[in-house]
């Protein structure tokens, strides 16, 4: 066991007024099993490149472990897998690489097969174990569950859950909860470590949230309370002082002195009452500053005439002679929610394109009602680029309801005058859903949607999905969004 340390860490990106860590402090074990979770954004990735030592920064890191970061690219891809293995673990003997490969249900077979060749899972896993051969390392995992199929995620979260020494940024929950038992979160303002899983971690950020909100009521009250006081006895203090100008009733003379007496006296009760005033306010501006914007989001989805919206019986969809699913059978209906399930390469997303529109070759019957209007939300990112108001008119979306959705998804206002080329994974992701979430249509269709989002942003989604109950068919391998939003599911 050793330390790694970070003591007063700032950082900025060059050209960049706004630091993404500044004075920050804190201890890690090196034998923990450390989750990383915080909005897309906020420096997960960047802080894993921090401590690879690729950017410059004030503060100081020490370790005496080396860093090794996943995923790792393998450039000759036409190398048998063993030969990839061991560029990256020089000194592991093949029996090592061989125990290491079972740890993960991979038989060895895969050793003597080109890299490229190997599905994304099976890559995944080989390179995984490779670094976890190489002695006196912690490894830096970034997101590697991405395009992983739920099996697959099962069988990964497995194996790191016997392993130690490690920082693992994810988004799934279920992911997270099996393998870790430390969770590091970038919040708004800090960053805190706490033990326990993702699940005990969120419990208390709800109860510590709840605490301040109740808090925050009751100094909200007292300041109205306060400021109300101020006012009545400063009003008291002036009307006395003015009337050291007149007269009693009786006609006689005021004694002055006594009056101005009170009128301080008056006057110092009311500078009290600021001061606690002031004070509370203080207090007030404390709270609050790492609650994450939970707002309910708003979606309008077209009626369809109606209730069935599509129909597939005994659908296969061919690829010249591959048959890539056979027997399709399901129906969408208004209100439903259909997360589709299979293994990757079972034809998800090409049924998906099948009801998108696309020109794919099928048998069986296929039905979908006329005038149908869709929005769909693709994989891939690449596309975007330029600015998020041009986008918005490019789509014929409302601009305003647009951007208020991506801050309720965590998006600073300053990241509106951004090029979306710069946007993280998770941010692209969230302009795509945020654009279909505008659309008024019959029917959302989602493909790998949450690649890249952030956990908060996962369970805001979630509870606008359950709020609003549009009509959605989704290919999601995030088992707790699949369980927590879906109305029916369909395995192929």
């Amino acid at each position: 066991m050793s330390l790694i340390n970070v003591t007063n860490l700032t950082f900025a990106y060059e050209g960049s007024y706004d630091n993404i860590f500044e004075n920050v402090s804190f201890q890690i074990d090196t034998d923990w099993k450390l989750g990383f979770t915080g909005r897309n954004g906020r420096g997960k990735t960047t802080f894993l490149n921090l401590l690879l030592g690729k950017y410059e920064y004030t503060g100081k890191i020490s370790a005496n472990v080396t860093f090794e970061y996943f995923p790792y690219e393998a450039q000759e891809q036409e190398n048998f897998t063993i030969d990839i293995i061991r560029e990256i673990s020089p000194n592991s003997m093949d029996w090592e690489i061989i125990k290491e490969l079972s740890l993960l249900n991979i038989d060895d077979y895969v050793l003597y097969r080109q890299f490229y060749t190997l599905s994304k899972g099976e890559q995944t896993k080989a390179l995984l174990a490779a670094i976890f051969l190489k002695e006196n390392s912690f490894l830096l995992i970034d997101e590697p569950t991405n395009h992983l199929d739920a099996e697959a995620r099962k069988k990964l979260s497995n194996y790191l859950r016997k392993k130690k020494g490690f920082i693992l940024i994810s988004h799934d929950r279920s992911f997270l909860d099996n393998c870790v038992d430390h969770i590091i979160s970038i919040n708004k303002t800090n960053i805190e470590i706490q033990k326990g899983n993702f699940s005990s971690w969120w419990e208390n950020k709800k109860r510590q949230d709840g605490f301040e909100l109740a808090e925050n009521e009751k100094l909200r009250r007292d300041i109205n309370r306060l400021s109300e006081s101020t006012k009545r006895t400063t009003n008291w203090s002036h009307e006395v002082e003015k009337s050291k100008k007149g007269t009693t009733n009786s006609g006689s003379k005021l004694d002055k002195g006594y009056v101005g007496h009170k009128a301080a006296k008056m006057m110092k009760r009311s500078k009290s009452i600021e001061n606690r005033q002031q004070a509370a306010i203080e207090e007030k501006s404390k709270l609050l500053k790492n609650i994450e914007g939970s707002e309910s989001l708003k979606i309008f989805e077209l009626a369809y005439h109606k209730n069935k919206l599509v129909e597939l019986e005994n659908v296969s969809i061919f690829y010249g002679d591959t048959m890539v699913c056979k027997d399709v059978d399901f129906s969408i209906e208004q209100g439903d929610r259909i997360a589709l399930k299979g293994k990757n390469g079972s034809g998800k997303s090409s049924i998906i394109k099948l009801i998108c529109g696309e020109d794919i070759y099928y048998t069986g019957i296929f039905r979908k009602g006329n005038e149908l209007k869709i929005s769909y939300v693709s994989q891939d990112t690449s596309h975007l680029k330029g600015n998020l108001t041009d986008y918005a008119f490019e789509n014929n979306i409302d601009e305003s309801l647009f951007k208020a959705i991506l801050r309720k998804l965590g998006f600073s206002r300053i990241q509106f005058e951004k090029d979306m080329s710069s946007f993280s994974g998770g941010q692209k992701k969230k302009v795509l859903i945020a654009k279909s979430l505008c659309e008024k249509v019959h029917l959302h269709i989602w493909d790998e949607p949450l690649n890249f989002i952030d956990v908060i942003s996962r369970m805001q989604i979630e509870h606008l999905l359950l709020e609003y109950s549009p009509t959605l068919l989704f290919v999601e391998h995030d088992s707790e969004f699949c369980k927590n939003v879906s109305t029916k599911t369909f395995e192929l």
